[in-house]
């Protein structure tokens, strides 16, 4: 009888250890994200870049897991966000969607907040972030057999002030916080731009592309101008 019990507090004690061990075991951790594709081109060079407003590209986010290892489609958990608001927007399905609005390049991000760092350590929330690049083509030409071409408008900023430079006379749009905005205009195109410091930042004037002070900048467009705002 004592052999029994004996055997029976054996087999007790094994699985307490058994499930000790379990509950010590590292749940799934997620090391890694891809976002498909990388990179996406947008538009061409003979096509006005207002013509590509409204262009949708689905991106898909895979997340890399390990404890066990698996790689899981996880494009609808994923926070999406678009560093460049003005060339391209993404939706929180990871729908890209080109705004016509500007031109050049900008990084679409995918991010998901874990429950454990890298070692598989309990934490506060490690945070898991990948990058695809979004290019949209500038308009330089009517056609591949020539024509004629637009001229590029570039804004750049200075400064540690923030603020935004806008136009009444095209519609264009431009955050410091975007450190440097590009877009096309037709040739000869008379532009007016206006910097708006966001408080408590103030403007300290214009620089290149022909205009100086703090007042409206006029722009006659015949050829590719930069222009620098610097906000204080």
């Amino acid at each position: 009888m004592k052999r029994k019990c004996f055997a029976v507090i054996a087999l007790v004690i094994t699985a307490t250890s058994l499930l000790s061990l379990s509950s010590c075991a590292d749940p799934q951790e997620l090391v890694g994200i891809t976002i498909n594709p990388t990179m996406e081109t947008i538009g061409a060079s003979n096509i006005q870049v207002k013509f590509d407003a409204g262009i949708q590209v689905q991106l898909q986010a895979l997340g890399t897991y390990i404890h066990p290892p698996v790689v899981k489609d996880i494009t609808d958990q994923v926070t999406w966000a678009s560093n460049t608001p003005q060339l391209v927007t993404v939706s929180s399905t990871g729908l890209m969607i080109a705004t016509g609005e500007l031109c050049g390049g900008g990084l679409v991000s995918a991010s998901l907040t874990t429950n454990h760092d890298g070692s598989g350590v309990s934490s506060s929330g490690a945070v898991v972030t990948a990058y695809m690049t979004a290019n949209v083509v500038c308009f330089t030409s009517t056609g591949s057999g020539g024509g004629g071409s637009e001229p590029v408008l570039t804004i750049n900023f200075s400064g540690s002030g923030t603020g935004v430079v806008a136009s009444t006379t095209s519609g264009f749009t431009c955050s410091s916080t975007d450190v440097s905005c590009v877009d096309s205009f037709q040739s000869g195109a008379a532009v007016t731009l206006t910097a708006n410091p966001v408080s408590p930042s103030t403007f300290g004037g214009w620089s290149g592309g022909g205009c100086t002070g703090t007042g409206n900048c006029t722009l006659l467009l015949q050829t590719d101008t930069t222009l620098t705002a610097a906000f204080d």
